[in-house]
């Protein structure tokens, strides 16, 4: 029995299916192993993949990319009203929620980020489907870390409405330590021209449609060529690019990068001397430059990689899925298991001497789930009851929270 697991990143997805005691990677209709994360809307049908993307130039406000963040979010929440600026779909409000707005000639309906990674799973469950030539439902789904309850249901329910069963949703992360049997469970080359292309949306989607393609090939060789036909009236665009002039121009972008490792080993009391390996996983592990300043930071560490970055994540879910269906025959430990953890700080609400409303944490962000915690509150002795509200923050630094769940207790 097949099982498979599902990467739906910001920008592509993956699928890797568990047969025969391995996990492989399959490839889509139209031979590639990474589907881009892109839905384009036509009259009478949907696009999903890379026939969206580079259809994207001539329908770019009907087609949406990067579903994934404002997925679960609310229309005021400050993801969702990023995601809505950088939208060439427009993004509407639609009851406290965001609806994508389609035009699609005759009428215009509005739909949601749901029904959008629905397209986009389906999409993932035809390709594994294709692959082993017969149906397969059974599905480990990777999340960010990051992602709180909402996000994570939103995710869920897509994929159920897409047809699959989902075993169990894993962290992006340890999906990327399974992979390996670990702790189980800015225009390129821009050249001046008269015209300023910067103001026309399609020139500019040419652009990066070909920068995207470029980044791709200096992951591999020394420089690309970038060509743009008809760029903007009527003139061709083209340039070189070598591998030293990309890392120049990303290099405040690759020292962003590294940043968040530096902090998360702050957060955790750890320093570079305590860590014995680091998995690469997305695709922008790819960039050799990156990887380099990755193993200076970890001079002394085993850096794994053999397993291409932007694949290990579902090839780990797919092995998660292997284990829940009963495949016993991966060579990993009987008694590995993969534990959920609180992707924020969960905190409980209560009120000062002086009538301020006070946030208490209880489950501190990477507290192991399920857990337990006693806490202790005082009130004068005439209450009858005492109503609780558990919150979980949105991002560690803003003062964002989202209700979880309001007890009420009698007494």
């Amino acid at each position: 029995m097949a099982a498979i697991g599902v990467h739906f990143g910001y920008t592509c997805a993956c699928v890797a299916v568990f047969k025969d005691g391995r996990a492989d990677v399959v490839a889509n209709d139209a031979g590639d192993r990474v589907t881009p994360a892109v839905v384009a809307y036509r009259d009478t049908e949907q696009i999903v993949g890379i026939a969206a993307k580079q259809g994207r130039i001539r329908n770019a406000t009907n087609t949406v990319v990067k579903v994934k963040q404002i997925l679960g979010r609310h229309y005021d929440d400050p993801d969702a009203q990023a995601h809505r600026e950088e939208s060439k779909c427009i993004v509407v409000n639609k009851s406290d929620l965001p609806r994508y707005e389609i035009d699609t000639g005759e009428t215009t309906k509005y739909v949601s980020p749901e029904d959008v990674a629905k397209l986009i799973f389906h999409k993932m469950k035809e390709t594994a489907q294709s692959a082993l030539g017969s149906d397969v439902k059974d599905a480990v789904i990777t999340v960010p870390f990051e992602f709180g309850e909402m996000q994570k249901n939103a995710l869920r329910q897509a994929a159920e409405s897409a047809g699959f069963n989902v075993l169990r949703l894993i962290h992006e992360p340890s999906a990327a330590l399974l992979a390996y049997g670990i702790g189980q469970d800015s225009p390129l080359g821009k050249r001046t021209f008269k015209q300023d292309v910067m103001g026309n949306a399609r020139a500019m989607l040419k652009l990066m449609n070909s920068a995207d393609v470029a980044k791709h090939t200096l992951s591999t060789l020394g420089s690309a060529n970038c060509f743009v036909d008809s760029l903007y009236d009527g003139m061709d665009f083209e340039c070189n690019v070598s591998r030293a002039r990309f890392e120049l121009i990303c290099s405040s972008l690759f020292n962003k990068s590294i940043q968040p490792i530096k902090s998360l080993l702050e957060q955790v009391n750890l320093s570079t001397s305590d860590i014995n390996k680091v998995v690469l996983c997305g695709g922008s592990a790819r960039i050799p430059k990156l990887q380099q300043m990755i193993r200076d930071l970890f001079p002394d560490v085993e850096l794994l990689n053999s397993i291409p970055p932007d694949e290990v994540i579902p090839v780990g879910a797919a092995m998660q899925a292997g284990i829940l269906v009963g495949k016993d025959s991966l060579a990993l430990g009987e008694d590995s298991i993969t534990v959920d953890c609180c992707a924020s700080d969960i905190t409980v609400k209560e009120v000062d001497d002086s009538g301020s409303e006070v946030f208490t944490v209880l489950f501190p962000s990477g507290t192991p789930l399920p857990a337990r915690r006693q806490h202790t509150l005082h009130g004068p002795g005439s209450l009858s009851s005492v109503s609780l509200e558990l919150y979980q923050a949105q991002r560690p630094i803003a003062q964002v929270s989202t209700l979880l769940s309001d007890i009420s207790v009698q007494t």
